[in-house]
């Protein structure tokens, strides 16, 4: 018989860990289709998560979406939009080029048409600069459409924080998703708790998926400052995502759990929060 001591402490090992929320990710990388995305959930199931959906995208790292090329862009997307059809839990992400003018518009048109909700683009893998006069009428017309926008955030580009505040602020009905949460230069995204004081200022099309940033900080001698950067942002605005391949789900979920954020904070950002912005 296990003694009442041993068996309380049983239930709240293990009960803990099997109430805690499944995990949306917003941030997964499937470069070659299926067998991609089998190798993701044998990684997920490895780790003992629930995951309750994913954010697929074709591109990055070595598969790049160049401008000049919008047959390949379209061909990328028609893989992903496909691969999502064929499982209810994955969430399409197509891409286009800023730099491919009316191409990348129609684009833009024929992916919503399809039921797409996230446009991702990587201002460094693809080439292109934030403050082009090309990129902001494109942002515009996603939010038009309902895309979600999910733009590269991890500060390895230099003034891309500042640029990226000055874009969610000229497109308004645009909702944005930065990835990674400025690298570690998270810090700087502690400004919209400040900018959110002004009358008629709120930022709400501001979201953060925490991919990558998140396991340098966890246990670190910053991990206090990024609490509460992500408390200043606001918790309702941030996402886990894990960058998979790169990354795996569960070494994200673990640095995650290791923050010194509360049960019902985590499990927001976990899937709560995913859900409701993809009206899942």
């Amino acid at each position: 018989m296990v003694p009442r001591s041993l068996a309380f402490l049983l239930v709240c090992v293990f009960g803990t860990a099997s109430a805690q929320a499944p995990v949306f990710d917003m941030h997964v990388h499937l470069h070659d289709g299926e067998a991609s995305l089998a190798a993701y959930r044998a990684d997920v199931a490895a780790s003992g998560l629930e995951l309750s959906g994913l954010a697929a995208m074709w591109f990055g790292g070595p598969h790049q979406a160049r401008a000049g090329d919008p047959a390949a862009i379209r061909a990328g997307n028609d893989g992903v939009i496909a691969l999502a059809r064929r499982h209810r839990d994955v969430v399409a992400v197509a891409t286009v080029h800023p730099y491919d003018g009316q191409a990348a518009l129609d684009e833009l048109a024929r992916v919503a048409a399809q039921g797409v909700r996230v446009l991702k683009l990587h201002p460094h893998t693809q080439q292109f600069d934030l403050a082009d006069p090309r990129v902001l009428p494109l942002l515009r017309r996603a939010g038009e459409l309902d895309l979600a926008v999910l733009l590269d955030n991890a500060g390895i580009v230099a003034g891309d924080h500042q640029r990226l505040f000055d874009l969610a602020l000229r497109a308004p009905q645009t909702t944005f998703v930065f990835a990674h949460i400025g690298g570690l230069g998270f810090r700087f995204w502690n400004v919209l708790a400040l900018a959110r004081t002004a009358e008629g200022f709120s930022m709400d099309n501001v979201n953060f998926d925490i991919s990558a940033t998140v396991l340098l900080v966890a246990d670190s001698p910053i991990e206090d400052e990024f609490v509460w950067t992500l408390r200043n942002v606001g918790i309702d605005r941030v996402l886990v995502g894990s960058d998979y391949p790169q990354i795996g789900l569960g070494r994200t979920v673990e640095a995650l759990e290791r923050l010194g954020l509360d049960e019902g904070e985590k499990a927001k950002i976990r899937s709560g929060n995913a859900q409701r912005l993809l009206d899942r």
